[in-house]
């Protein structure tokens, strides 16, 4: 019960000051800049890179974007930058998700956790600060969406799986996750599109029916990619910052996975509406 309730109140806290930021731009840009430092703190840990370069990254490509969006600086100027970077995260993480079906381990070659800390991780949270700025204004609530999407599907799965689960997803990465509990995910997380759609107004009821189905699906790649990763560096957590959690990456691998591809349908529905 005790852990119960210290993990219902980091969690709380957790999704508290995520709320808080979205109502200041300064405050998002913030926030997203210390959750970043510390997931790449924690996956640096898990995939043992002991260097301040991918620090070093993280700070420029970051630190670039952040001042794109806080200066205003009209999104066409920038536009090939962000499609190269987006490209390039999205081929990075398709090749993880080959990974994650064809080898035993993740290859962890030197120059391929440099590719990893910055196109996967680095990159998801420049993602994240995009979906929040999409065409050069500040829209918290698309950013917000994509949360919601993610608790009720991770909640749900979650419920799901432990009550009614039988057939395993991926057994040999993450014993406890179940076929049943990824559909009830989905499934919950499609019907929580259409209140978001309500409430939010900021894209039809389709356009958020489709963004729960590649955020589910997704972030559910996102979150076995980071077991895959922890189960090779044998550790159950990736940290300890959130009691009863673990590390700040287990709460954010599903968003920071699926970010690229939630701004990558926003481009799209943009340019064809």
């Amino acid at each position: 019960m005790k852990e119960l309730a210290i993990r219902a109140i980091s969690g709380v806290i957790y999704v508290l000051l995520l709320i808080a930021s979205l109502y200041k731009q300064e405050a998002l840009v913030a926030l997203l800049a210390i959750f970043g430092i510390i997931s790449l703190l924690e996956f640096s840990n898990l995939i043992k890179l002991k260097s301040f370069i991918q620090y070093v990254i993280f700070v420029v490509l970051y630190g670039v974007f952040s001042y794109f969006c806080l200066q205003d600086i009209n999104e066409d100027s920038t536009d090939e930058i962000i499609q190269i970077l987006l490209v390039i995260t999205i081929f990075v993480n398709l090749f993880l998700i080959k990974d994650l079906f064809s080898a035993k381990r993740i290859p962890l070659f030197e120059s391929k956790r440099y590719i990893a800390t910055t196109f996967y991780l680095s990159s998801g949270f420049v993602f994240m600060l995009l979906i929040a700025n999409f065409q050069n204004k500040f829209s918290p609530l698309f950013l917000l969406g994509g949360f919601i999407l993610i608790w009720v599907n991770d909640s749900a799965a979650y419920l799901v799986g432990k009550n009614f689960g039988k057939q395993k997803l991926f057994l040999s990465i993450s014993p406890k996750k179940t076929v049943e509990g990824f559909l009830g995910g989905l499934f919950f997380a499609c019907i929580s599109s259409y209140f978001i759609a309500e409430y939010t107004e900021t894209l039809r009821f389709t356009s958020w029916l489709i963004l729960a189905i590649i955020v589910s699906v997704l972030g559910t790649f996102g979150d076995l990619i980071e077991s895959k990763f922890k189960r090779q560096a044998s550790v159950k957590d990736s940290g300890v910052i959130m009691p009863g959690h673990g590390g700040l990456l287990d709460r954010l691998d599903s968003i920071i996975f699926a970010a690229p591809f939630i701004y990558l349908f926003l481009r799209i529905i943009h340019y064809v509406s």
